[in-house]
C-alpha cells in the first residue's frame, strides 16, 4: 500500500468518520484511481471506524507540515538576501 498527495486528495470529501466498506463505496463513486480503491481494500477488515486519512496513512502531511516548510523557506530567503545585502554593500564600497 503506498499513498501519495494526489491519492489521498481523492478522500479529501469522504464521508468521514466512516467504515473501510464505505470508504470503498465513496472511492468507487467518486471516480476515485484505482490505487485508492486497492489501497483501501487492503486495509484490515476488523470493523473499525477511521475518523481521517490520518488513520488510514499516519504519515498524511498536515497543514503545520506545509507551514513549518514555508516558514523554513521563508528564513533562507531572508538568510540569503541578507547576505546578498552584504556582498553589495562591501563592493559598493570600492567602486
Amino acid at each position: 500500500m503506498y499513498w501519495t498527495l494526489e491519492l489521498a486528495s481523492s478522500l479529501d470529501d469522504a464521508p468521514w468518520p466512516a467504515t473501510k466498506d464505505e470508504l470503498i463505496d465513496y472511492a468507487n463513486r467518486s471516480g476515485a484511481p484505482e490505487e485508492v480503491i486497492e489501497n483501501l481494500q487492503e486495509l484490515e477488515d476488523d470493523g473499525e471506524i477511521y475518523e481521517s486519512i490520518e488513520d488510514i496513512w499516519p504519515d498524511y502531511p498536515t497543514k503545520e507540515d506545509f507551514f513549518l516548510v514555508l516558514r523554513e523557506s521563508f528564513t533562507l530567503n531572508i538568510l540569503i538576501y541578507s547576505e546578498i545585502s552584504k556582498i553589495n554593500l562591501f563592493v559598493s564600497l570600492f567602486i
